[in-house]
This record gives C-alpha cells, structure tokens and sequence, in this order.
C-alpha cells in the first residue's frame, strides 16, 4: 500500500509539473493530459457509436435542423466560437442530453418530449456546450490517465497502465457521470449562454423543474450522469437575480410545438 500510494504521488507531482494548463472558461489551473488536437479526434471516434448505441437520430430533417440551427446560436456565442459544435437528436426513448469533445453535442427524443419552449431546448444544449468548452471530459481523462499510469508504476506493469489510459474513450466518454463541481460550473456557464444567445434564462430552472418532476415518478438517465451540485434551482435563481440579464427574452413556445413536437407525432 505505502508503495502504491507514493507511485501515484511520484507520478502526479511530475505531471503537476508537466501537464498543468489554465482553463480558459473557469481559469482554473488543472491537470490537463489531453490535447484540443486529442479532443476532436476522440470526439469524431466516438459520435457515431454514441448515436448507434442510442437508436440514430431521429429520421425528421426538420427537426434536425431546428435542433442544430438553435445548438448553432448557442455556439456561436459561447467561449469557442469556432469550433464546429453539432447537435444531433437521438431516437431513443431516455431523458437524456450529452456532449463529447470536439463539439459533438446530443438530446434525446424522450428529453424533447418532455421540454415546451425553444427556450427550454437552448438551455439543455448550452448547459451541454458549457461541459465541452470547459474542457470537462478531458479533464477526467486526465485525471484517470495519472492515476493509471501511477497504479501501472507502483505494479510495474507499465504496459498494463498504457493500456488502460489508451482505452479510456468509450467509459469516460460515454458512461461516467460529471462531478458536481462540473454541473455548478456547466449550468452557471449554460445560463449566461443562454442569455447570451438570446433567450429567456428562466427557462433552465422551468427544465430542472421538468427533471425533478420526471426523476419523481422514475430515475432518469440526465440526473444520474448530471448529479445534482446541491441546491440547483437556488443557485440558477440566484445568477438571475445578480447578473443583469436583458428582459423580454425569446421564450418559442409555438416554434417548439411547430418544429419539435408536432414532429415527434
């Protein structure tokens, strides 16, 4: 155990030295072991098993094109406007809404059945923006990488550590939940991008209320891969009320019926 224990601290104070980089959406220092390059290459590997795994998108091109066009006014104001963010709607029955390196961002046919506002939609897909320019899934897979490559050092079984961080894409990628300290920084990012782009940022705590609602009758897939940082709505309410948001934002009540949910008919 004490052999193991000063492997990983051996090894993390080397990448401390070595692999540290400024985030720059939160400012934060922090480990950092994947590159922008590595970002997009992971996310164009795994976007299309991630959309065969949950039933392919949804066969209706325009609702695709609603979907992307309001992800595109989110993008377009967010912290990277020129990386070429898409967004996809999934046919499969989840609550669902995700986003992998590189822009690739994706909702659910079941989270669109449950939203009612164009509003509400843009809240989902710039809290999901939020997670890809705040480097939030490469910064898991850096912290994973160090502690594999420090459990590979204690066991020497380098090979073994190589290995395991090589295959890190699909797991983390896809099926590890987000800390709670990632949801705070994604939904405060999320509302200002909101805002931003236009729309009512109300509409972020009518969505939570949605989930919460939902996540009463049975445990929905967004909650458990977003955990809950504690107090959400208080802490979205309180943004509202001490940033100077403009008033009479888009809410797209009948655009959503038009485009989405007369679609999913």
């Amino acid at each position: 155990m004490a052999k193991i224990l000063l492997a990983i601290l051996s090894v993390y104070s080397c990448l401390l030295f070595t692999g540290c980089a400024t985030n720059p959406v939160t400012g934060e220092s922090q480990l950092m072991l994947v590159s922008p390059a590595q970002e997009m290459q992971m996310g164009a590997q795994y976007a299309p098993q991630l959309e065969k795994e949950l039933g392919g998108r949804i066969p209706n091109s325009t609702l695709q094109n609603y979907v992307n066009n309001v992800g595109q006014n989110i993008a377009r104001i967010s912290h990277q406007p020129n990386l070429q963010f898409t967004y996809v709607a999934l046919n499969h029955e989840s609550i669902n809404a995700m986003a992998l390196p590189g822009g690739y961002i994706f909702i659910t046919r079941g989270m669109l059945e449950k939203l009612d506002t164009e509003a509400q939609l843009a809240g989902i897909l710039a809290h999901e923006t939020a997670h890809v320019t705040a480097k939030h899934s490469a910064q898991a897979m850096s912290r994973q990488m160090g502690m594999d490559l420090a459990l590979s050092v204690a066991t020497e079984n380098r090979s073994s550590g190589a290995a395991q961080a090589a295959g890190l894409g699909t797991q983390l990628l896809i099926s590890l939940p987000y800390s709670r300290k990632d949801e705070h920084q994604a939904d405060s990012i999320g509302m200002d991008y909101t805002a931003k782009a236009g729309y009512t940022p109300q509409a972020m705590i009518e969505t939570m209320e949605i989930l919460e609602r939902e996540n009463a009758v049975r445990s929905i897939e967004f909650l458990s891969t977003h955990p809950n940082p504690g107090n959400r709505k208080q802490n979205l309410k309180n943004q509202i009320a001490s940033r100077n948001y403009p008033h009479a934002l888009k809410i797209g009540r009948e655009d959503y019926k038009k485009f989405v949910s007369d679609n999913l008919k």
